[in-house]
């Protein structure tokens, strides 16, 4: 999530084939790679990050709201459920295929309404089945890959637990002691403990342990019992999901492995006994081998199919961290100008900012102007961009640094459990786009440090915060597991407390990607192996999501009819936005999406087609717009005419039109690499 209006005042698992622009070391495995890797070792444990925590300051720099969380849990900023947790009133979630809300005295759910305009895919809120559990207040008691456990409670004294969890159409409160459970709208029984009601055209079932009430509007349940509530799905059989209620989820796990052309994801759906779950299944995961014959539900990202797994599983292509672009084979010409023009950048590079965001963008400029110095063989601008990038990521990695300044340094929030740099931007004292912030410094480091362990011992006590972060992966006393990113869904959230009635949400898809691949390449540096699998996990998930939902979804599926886009720039849990937090510009709604343009960028080519549709609906009079210089970089992934073209068109591209995280050196080398 991101208010950035100042952004732009202040900046002007089979046979998938793996796209990349280099194939320079970075893209290299390591020897002893195995062919299959699969994630069991914790990353950042307590134990190995405790000392470079204690050697930072401790601050709240902002509080986070109010929150609904049980002592002892770490605060869960940007999930898709943060909204459920912070502030008052709670906001409405959406799991998928349902959206849930809680109420005053116990909860609301329901299948969204999916409506397509011209400029937004909606699919908010729906109340259709209330429930009325007596309570007071909620408290969050576990929470874990994909499921939520809520506590309802009156008077201090837990009444029960609802659990819910990503993918599945099934809400279940279990008793912790007798209790009345109301519902809005009657249910008309089948059985004595089995009813349906129809709401709005869909049909909710309802299973219980108890025997329902007569007028089947309540139902009185005995500690230990519990009723599950369900939305029947188009195509589906009833009977079928009333057998399911009954073995109901308590929990999730995740899994990941990396093949040779393919990571793969494997979400476990923990039930009270052995056998398989009824989980809904997203686009981006129809590579799955399960049963997903039975039914469908509409949802904002397409149809929803609903399976039949112990394990739900799925593979995308493998995306290869890079830190490079392949310059080999440069024409005389082609290497003498850019050259002329890395010079001219170098030597015109302004003073770093001292916030967290705008100061990663440039040291990230920079770290690019260096790896291509260093492959034009310019040693002595090389070695000038090098000095002077150590001396100031080394300032942003003193560890007390923030004892005696207020900016370039970072302090550890004990309250939120989080890393938080000084100064703050965009709301990342709230932790607000931490992955976006913190990619760009992880790739600059790791860019600066490559092949000079001495720099990377220095950097790595912080720098390992810094990832830990994102990427914590186990148990921790500090930090979240994988704070902002999404396993089910396959992509990160942005906001951290999501405050917002349509869930949380995601604008700029291309630096979380950037993030991913920035953390790949400190893990490479740094010599840990296991953060560079999870690393490299996270950036393939994060590519695959981002060309199904942001950039590249198939026009013709029915969702997009009356949609007049062919990009959603903003993606929340209930909507799908042709808009931006800064700008209504077309070049915005498509340059957010593809920014900063990195070696790994290679990702969003596949469809020449598609691709200069999307060119045309942003740029449709030229370059000279805003993100003009990255539009151009990404419409040379068209083919080689378009790359072409592209590097014809860089001359002429106003300075004004050049970012602040890009310089025309790399914009004219990343196409040139083309």
């Amino acid at each position: 999530m991101r208010e950035r209006l100042s952004r732009l005042l202040g900046a002007t698992l089979i046979g998938a084939i793996v796209v990349s622009l280099g194939g320079c070391a970075w893209a290299e495995r390591a020897a002893n790679e195995p062919a299959l890797t699969s994630a069991t070792t914790p990353i950042y444990a307590t134990d190995e990050i405790a000392a470079s925590v204690d050697a930072v300051p401790q601050r709240t720099v902002k509080p986070l709201p109010a929150s609904r969380l049980a002592s002892g849990l770490i605060p869960p900023t940007n999930r898709w459920f943060s909204g459920l947790v912070f502030g008052e009133p709670s906001m409405p979630v959406f799991p998928l295929p349902l959206s849930f809300q809680l109420t005053d005295d116990g909860m609301d759910f329901g299948l969204p309404t999916i409506s397509t305009s011209p400029a937004a895919i909606m699919g908010g809120f729906s109340a259709a089945v209330s429930v009325d559990v007596g309570a007071q207040e909620h408290e969050v008691v576990a929470y874990d890959t994909a499921s939520v456990t809520v506590a309802q409670l009156s008077g201090g004294a837990e009444i029960g637990r609802t659990v819910i969890a990503r993918g599945s159409p099934f809400v279940t409160f279990s008793a912790s002691r007798d209790a009345t459970v109301r519902f809005g709208s009657a249910f008309s029984p089948v059985e004595d403990s089995v009813a349906f009601a129809t709401v709005d055209g869909v049909e909710y079932g309802l299973v219980s342990d108890a025997p329902l009430a007569t007028d089947s509007g309540s139902v009185t349940l005995s500690g230990g019992e519990s009723a599950t509530w369900f939305a029947v799905p188009q195509g589906g059989n009833r009977d079928e999901l009333v057998t399911a209620a009954g073995n109901r989820i308590t929990g999730t796990s995740v899994s990941y492995a990396l093949a040779d052309d393919t990571a793969s994801t494997a979400l476990t759906y923990n039930l009270e006994a052995a056998g398989p779950a009824l989980v809904a299944v997203m686009p981006h995961q129809s590579s799955t081998d399960a049963d997903c014959t039975h039914g469908t539900y509409e949802s904002i990202y397409g149809e929803l199919q609903l399976c039949r797994a112990e394990t739900l599983s799925w593979t995308v292509p493998r995306l290869e961290p890079s830190g490079t672009l392949d310059l080999d084979s440069l024409e005389t010409e082609d290497r003498e100008r850019l050259l002329r023009q890395l010079e001219a950048d170098a030597a015109g590079t302004p003073a770093f900012p001292a916030d967290t965001y705008f100061g990663g963008k440039a040291l990230y400029r920079s770290a690019n102007l260096l790896s291509i110095a260093r492959e034009l063989g310019a040693d002595d601008v090389a070695a000038s961009l090098e000095d002077r990038l150590i001396r100031e990521i080394s300032s942003w990695m003193e560890p007390d640094g923030c004892e005696t300044r207020d900016a370039r340094c970072f302090v550890y929030d004990p309250d939120a459990r989080g890393l938080v740099g000084l100064q703050p931007s965009f709301g990342s004292d709230e932790f607000n786009d931490h992955h976006f912030h913190y990619g760009y410094l992880l790739y600059a480091a790791a860019v600066v440090a490559a092949g000079r362990d001495e720099v990377t011992e220095k950097w790595a006590p912080v720098m390992n915060l810094v990832a830990a972060d994102l990427a914590t992966s186990g148990l921790s006393e500090y930090f979240p597991e994988r704070r902002v990113f999404d396993a089910y869904a396959g992509h990160s959230w942005a906001s951290g407390t999501a405050p917002f009635r349509d869930g949380n949400n995601q604008e700029s898809s291309s630096e979380a990607v950037t993030a991913w691949n920035g953390l790949a390449l400190w893990a490479e540096v740094s010599d840990q192996p296991a953060l560079l699998t999870e690393a490299t996990w996270m950036l393939s998930a994060e590519a695959a999501s981002a060309r199904e939902y942001w950039t590249d979804f198939p026009l013709d599926s029915p969702v997009y009819s009356g949609f007049d886009h062919t990009v959603t720039s903003l993606v929340w849990g209930g909507k799908r936005d042709y808009a931006t937090w800064f700008s209504a510009e077309p070049s915005a709604m498509l340059g957010i999406l593809v920014l900063p343009m990195s070696p790994v960028s290679g990702y969003l080519a596949g469809d020449s087609d598609r691709i200069q549709a999307n060119v045309a609906e942003a740029a449709p009079a030229g370059f000279d717009v805003l993100f003009g210089d990255y539009l151009l970089m990404y419409s040379a992934l068209a083919g080689a005419a378009a790359a072409a073209a592209a590097r014809d068109a860089v001359p002429a591209l106003p300075e004004s039109r050049i970012d602040d995280g890009n310089s025309r050196t790399y914009l004219l080398a990343w196409i040139l690499s083309r």
